[in-house]
């Protein structure tokens, strides 16, 4: 998969350094929505209610059936749409709320973790990619896709990144925040990272609640409180272990505002900043590491947090998400809209961020 570099809009001059190259792209393919990557280059779109959703769940049978019996066993309610999931429905749903694309991934807690054999584990993670390639390919227009990895199994997940990106085509990989007692910082790791380097992929992380945590308990339920942390343990582990240092054509994009990263931000510099080791695994500081990595915005449009998020990290390291079926559609829509952002900084949330990160 090819993807453009350097993106990111260069901070003290205030212009886009691949926009004059973006613009000689004539008669490249159109994006979704009909709009062509001249034209939101360019900043010159008409259409301002184009949404692309980068959070979007999507339930293949065979794993829909291994998340209900989970869920049962433990009597963990379905929440919101998921129950009764389907791609006819995603498409309604879509349609009701006005988003143009969705990039689909796999579900929250317990991600790919059924208490299965890692043979079975490997078999579902390949299911699961050929039902959402063939949701892209029956609807090329309306879906995306982030293909997961085993991630039990190294070589496995070398062979399952080949097939994804180059089979299947697939926008990049959607990993989870941890797996079983490992967080994605973790050495064990570090050769599925090295290859996405070399292909320069979009990594997508979902959080779920960490084995270590799952009966922490204050009165609330895990979503509220462990799955936002476990996206900030995903991030510091990836940063104090040098990964996000090593592997500098990774586009990182984490979900719901980067989980607790943004009020934390300063605690994590004061602590780990003025090591004598800091420019190992943050060259030009830890504010400059957050601050070079995506976010979206599902379940975390409360003005407080978008005021934390958008104080880290320019608007243009921000992108839409909805967190379907676990949340209505159209939610973050409308918080982004209630904001007060002004009209290009809700396009580049809600489409142009987006299509920029996901030219092939």
């Amino acid at each position: 998969m090819h993807s453009l570099k350097n993106i990111f809009l260069n901070k003290n001059c205030g212009c886009h350094p691949r926009r004059d190259f973006l613009k000689q792209l004539v008669g490249i393919s159109t994006l979704s929505g009909g709009l062509s990557l001249n034209a939101f280059a360019q900043g010159k779109s008409k259409d301002s209610s184009l949404v692309i959703d980068t959070h979007h769940h999507f339930f293949p049978p065979l794993y829909q059936k291994a998340w209900k019996d989970w869920a049962t066993q433990r009597k963990i309610s379905l929440v919101g749409d998921q129950g009764v999931w389907s791609v006819e429905k995603s498409l309604n749903v879509m349609d009701e709320a006005g988003v143009k694309k969705s990039i689909l991934s796999l579900a929250s807690t317990p991600g790919l973790w059924f208490d299965l054999p890692t043979p079975e584990i490997i078999s579902l993670v390949r299911e699961c990619n050929d039902f959402g390639a063939s949701m892209e390919r029956n609807n090329p227009d309306r879906f995306g896709l982030f293909a997961a990895l085993p991630m039990v199994d190294i070589e496995s997940s070398l062979k399952e990144i080949s097939y994804a990106l180059d089979t299947l085509k697939a926008d990049g990989i959607g990993l989870q925040t941890n797996y079983g007692d490992k967080w994605p910082g973790d050495p064990v790791f570090d050769e599925v990272f090295a290859e996405l380097n070399r292909r320069k992929a979009i990594v997508y992380f979902h959080p779920l609640v960490a084995s270590c945590c799952s009966r922490l308990n204050v009165g609330t339920i895990n979503p509220v409180l462990e799955v936002p942390h476990d996206t900030s343990r995903a991030v510091v582990s990836l940063l104090l272990n040098g990964t996000l240092a090593k592997y500098r054509d990774i586009k990182w994009l984490f979900s719901h505002g980067g989980g607790t990263i943004p009020m934390l931000a300063g605690r994590i510099n004061f602590f780990h900043g003025n090591q004598t080791k800091a420019k190992e695994y943050a060259p030009q500081g830890i504010e400059a590491e957050f601050k070079r990595l995506y976010y979206d915005t599902a379940n975390a449009t409360h003005p407080s947090s978008m005021a934390a998020l958008m104080k880290l990290v320019p608007s243009t390291q921000i992108l839409y998400g909805s967190d379907y079926p676990y949340v209505p559609l159209n939610t973050q829509l409308k918080a982004l809209d209630s904001l007060g952002l002004s009209s290009k900084v809700l396009s580049n949330i809600k489409y142009r961020n987006a299509q920029v990160l996901l030219v092939k």
